[in-house]
């Protein structure tokens, strides 16, 4: 139960941050990715400070013996730059440069019953389920 209860905090933390930040906004994003035209720098400073968050504390976490509230870490192990990492940080970006959407702020604005984010969250879905299905084959 307190897994799951710090599971909701964060998560509802991550979507105020998103909200606060203008990430949940398609356009923000678009200008953001936009560098030869209307480019909005300022989605490198929310990146920036989420880095300037995460790098110590990732640090300070890991050299606990444990986590809080679980009998063991979660890290990846993978480490290779390979195939099936290109093609899929390749299909993140054209997703997110032709929608302005990622999966976080997309689940977020599922509220706005926006039918662009609807159809992204649908295709987004579809794709998870088509890459579980080929991976049992």
């Amino acid at each position: 139960m307190k897994e799951s209860i710090a599971a909701l905090l964060a998560g509802v933390l991550f979507g105020i941050g998103l909200a606060v930040s203008g990430m949940l906004i398609p356009d923000k994003v678009l200008n953001f990715l936009d560098v030869a035209g209307h480019w909005d720098p300022s989605l490198a400073l929310v990146m920036g400070g989420a880095l300037m968050v995460t790098i110590p504390g990732y640090y300070l976490v890991t050299r606990k013996p444990r986590p809080v509230l679980a009998e063991s870490f979660s890290l990846p192990s993978a480490t290779a730059i390979d195939r099936r990492l290109l093609l899929g940080a390749a299909m993140f970006g054209a997703g997110w440069g032709l929608s302005g959407l990622c999966p976080a702020p997309a689940l977020v604005n599922i509220t706005t019953g926006l039918v662009d984010v609807l159809v992204f969250v649908g295709a987004m879905l579809a794709g998870m389920l088509l890459h579980k299905l080929t991976q049992r084959a």
